[in-house]
């Protein structure tokens, strides 16, 4: 099994772009062309709130839909990130807790506010592949699986009360400081790999919310930064975590739908907000996202903690069909 993960994960063939500046990766979809995966957030709790159970269904899930790989939307681990490299946590809430046959798959991860918290370079580095060969967690970089490339988005840094006003709480912005000069690369970047992508699909993944009638609401500097661009370049949807629930929100005035994966453990938060957008789709406990893509089609299923499908989504790019 180590071998074959392994093998699996240096199959990914890392390229560079001429112009872009964010990693990518190939991840080639299956011999049809189509392509399943999972997405989940806010989880690493030592099984606890659920975690476990969680896991459990989407093993099931996972099985079921013969999935390719596995999105983390960040907050990855609680309450601080990890300490280091050593830090038990990562075998704790990742190794033991997913350890069902068909999520043996390459998980693409980005930080959340949580991982900054703690030593948000641990998460990155390499040495953790040789925990676990499934881990890959990058700050932002790109997959393409040729009918759809995800974007990976580190979104944590865009937060200005995470620099001005921590409170209690300390944030490793070692590689990120100063903020403008962070964010203004890396939206260049983004802009770049949005324009040179020729996909069906145009997935953008980042922790923090973009609309959301949960505890968090919207994120201003994203709404203000990011979404205009997202506009312009056709994405299709935006997966995030950061709320404890599930959702989904679709745009009044562009054709993006903004998916909220983040009931990986903690969840109830009894938090529900007025929004201006369309809400097809709310629930305030745990659970997780499947995708499956094909050349045409989009179908995004929204699971609890039993395996229960609470809402279901399909779109084609000649139409938009609902089924809740």
């Amino acid at each position: 099994m180590v071998l074959s993960l392994l093998a699996a994960l240096f199959s990914l063939v890392l390229y560079s772009s001429s112009m872009a500046e964010l990693t990518r990766f190939f991840h080639p979809a299956k011999s049809d062309g189509t392509l399943s995966l999972l997405a989940i957030g806010d989880w690493g709790r030592n099984g606890t709130f659920n975690q476990s159970l969680v896991a459990y269904q989407m093993g099931v899930i996972g099985e079921e839909l013969d999935i390719d790989f596995i999105i983390s939307v960040g907050d990855n681990f609680y309450e601080s990130g990890l300490r280091d490299v050593d830090d038990i946590s990562f075998e704790e809430s990742f190794s033991k807790i997913y350890t069902a046959k068909s999520l043996q798959k390459q998980w693409y991860s980005v930080l959340g506010n949580h991982d900054y918290r703690g030593n948000a370079m641990a998460q990155l580095d390499p040495i953790l592949r040789q925990i676990d060969s499934r881990w890959l967690c990058m700050r932002s970089f790109v997959v393409d699986a040729e009918i759809a490339n995800f974007f990976f988005l580190d979104t944590t840094p865009f937060v200005k009360k995470y620099w001005k006003n921590p409170k209690k709480n300390q944030y490793d912005w070692r590689e990120v400081a100063p903020r403008k000069r962070y964010i203004s690369s890396l939206l260049k970047d983004l802009e770049i790999a949005l324009g040179e992508s020729a996909a069906t699909w145009k997935i953008v993944i980042g922790h923090h919310t973009l609309r959301s009638v949960s505890e968090h609401g919207e994120t201003p500097e994203l709404v203000k930064l990011l979404l205009p661009m997202l506009i312009n370049y056709g994405v299709d949807m935006y997966i995030n975590g950061h709320d404890h629930c599930l959702q989904h929100i679709s745009s009044t005035d562009s054709f993006i739908h903004f998916l909220t994966s983040g009931g990986g453990s903690k969840a109830w938060r009894g938090i529900i907000m007025p929004t201006m957008e369309n809400l097809q789709f709310f629930y305030d406990g745990q659970g997780f996202v499947s995708l499956q893509l094909s050349a045409t089609d989009a179908k995004i299923k929204f699971y609890n903690v039993f395996g229960d499908v609470l809402h279901e989504w399909k779109i084609t790019k000649e139409f938009y069909d609902y089924i809740v």
